[in-house]
């Protein structure tokens, strides 16, 4: 049976796509219990070293109250370890910031739609001016503001368990944001100037403001938000910059090695479950990967290890079609595509 799908040959064959499997789990979007597998299905090996470092880790963030500054090379499992911790204490879902070139601190930390608020006011007031209605209230300013992944992870009560915040790629972040999140590290609150400013009457002190996760909003008092449990923070990089020594100061640091072949086969079973019937291919792939990333020092991930065993799993064998191979075993510094 010919697998191929797209075949350049021209000619209009919709009924193609009718072969095209279930996706791979980890490209599965309208499941919203995706994420939390992530979580449930992260492989942790007893007397792994690198596996016991980060649990020591975790544990002494949690106690000390730190962050976690989680460095390593792209797929050692640095973003999904905050979904490990997070299902196995149950602590809800997992925030994330994922950080850009252009994220600033108060993006994370909240959104006030300054101009929905302004054309809202205008237009009451030209439906008032009209008489197209004769009395109107404008929605109280907490409608217009909304607390980013960084500000709801703080937003706790003594009665609350502590969040999981990921901070993605913290690493792309412009070079003044590591320093900026450190007051908010250290006192454990932030402030909301448009809230703070409001008159000092009973009715302005207690603002309802929604948090990034739910829909109901939530009463901020005097337009400081405090936590009483400190968010178990993670940050991953990817090391393309250094961090001043302020910030590495008020963090806990991991570095996460690339899984070994026991591992690595690990995750293969736990992922996507192939089975005795494709154990040849798995094991072939598995040992070239392992040749490509060890013997030839070439930066590649897991995922491409999954990506091939997929396509393994939908009798596409890619250690039999040599271009296929080398597209998922490129390396990740090759930057010329």
């Amino acid at each position: 049976m010919n697998k191929r799908i797209f075949r350049g040959d021209n000619e209009k064959q919709p009924d193609r796509l009718k072969i095209l499997p279930e996706p791979p789990p980890w490209r599965e979007f309208i499941n919203p219990e995706i994420r939390a597998e992530r979580g449930e299905k992260y492989q942790f090996r007893q007397g792994d070293e690198n596996d016991e470092k980060a649990i020591e880790a975790i544990n002494a963030a949690l106690y000390l109250r730190r962050p976690l500054l989680i460095t390593g090379k792209p797929g050692t499992g640095k973003s999904s370890l905050a979904y490990a911790v997070a299902y196995e204490l149950d602590l809800g879902e997992v925030l994330v910031w994922s950080i850009t070139s252009k994220s600033t601190l108060q993006q994370g930390l909240y959104q006030y739609d300054a101009l929905a608020r302004l054309q809202d006011a205008s237009l009451l007031k030209s439906q008032l001016e009209e008489g197209n209605i004769s009395t109107g209230k404008m929605p109280a300013i907490g409608n217009y503001i909304r607390l980013g992944p960084l500000g709801t992870a703080f937003l706790t009560s003594k009665s609350q368990q502590p969040r999981v915040l990921l901070i993605d790629e913290i690493d792309k972040s412009e070079i003044d944001l590591p320093n900026d999140l450190l007051n908010l590290f250290e006192e454990g609150e932030f402030e909301i100037p448009e809230l703070s400013r409001l008159p000092e009457e009973d009715k302005y002190r207690t603002v309802g403001v929604c948090p990034c996760d739910r829909k109901e909003s939530v009463n901020i008092e005097r337009g400081r938000v405090r936590c009483a449990a400190f968010p178990l923070v993670m940050m991953t990089s990817n090391a393309e910059r250094d961090f001043p020594p302020a910030f590495l100061r008020r963090c806990l640091r991991l570095r996460l090695e690339p899984p070994n072949d026991k591992k690595l086969l690990g995750i293969v079973t736990e992922r996507l479950g192939p089975g005795s019937s494709y154990k040849k291919q798995v094991d072939d792939l598995l040992k070239e990967f392992l040749v490509q990333r060890d013997t030839k020092n070439k930066e590649i991930a897991t995922d491409q290890l999954l990506n091939a065993v997929y396509l393994v799993m939908q009798d596409i064998d890619p250690m039999k079609r040599e271009q296929l191979r080398d597209i998922l075993f490129q390396t990740l510094s090759d930057t010329s595509l």
